[in-house]
């Protein structure tokens, strides 16, 4: 799946901090309301009700919260880079910096999961995560997020 297909420019932002897990999940979710117009409360109790299941902090300072939300019609995304890690009860133990947000409609079986490899693809790339942290320009982490994969076969 085409990372370009699921997050918009408009939905790549630095933040200087979240005070906790809760107010980046309201980050992420007026991220989403203001770029595909969700409903920022639904979204944040999604996001949290995911959250009670198990963290979606998968180590090495990236976190891959998600959620299904009711009227939406496809699988949208919002990044955020945080200035200043959060702790995030990763699996690892480590604060987050690099946040990848995921919002899919309630019945979105398959396509939600292909969306979610593919973005744990991308953020498990320990190159990718250099230049997601050495850039402050939202559009410069778009292009990175979003770059064509070049063919890796010898």
């Amino acid at each position: 799946m085409d990372l370009s297909s699921l997050l918009k420019p408009a939905a790549v932002r630095v933040i200087g901090h979240a005070t906790s897990k809760k107010r980046l999940f309201q980050d992420l979710a007026e991220v989403a309301h203001s770029v595909c117009g969700l409903d920022a409360s639904e979204a944040v109790d999604a996001l949290q009700e995911r959250e009670s299941l198990g963290p979606t902090g998968v180590g090495h300072g990236v976190a891959l919260p998600h959620a299904r939300i009711d009227g939406l019609d496809q699988v949208v995304g919002v990044f955020l880079r945080l200035e200043k890690p959060l702790d995030f009860d990763a699996v690892d133990r480590q604060p987050v910096d690099l946040v990848f947000a995921l919002f899919a409609p309630k019945d979105s079986g398959v396509e939600h999961l292909k969306a979610l490899a593919s973005v744990s693809r991308r953020m498990r790339d320990p190159a990718t995560c250099v230049k997601l942290r050495a850039n402050n320009d939202p559009a410069a982490l778009h292009a990175v997020l979003t770059e064509a994969r070049s063919s890796q076969a010898a």
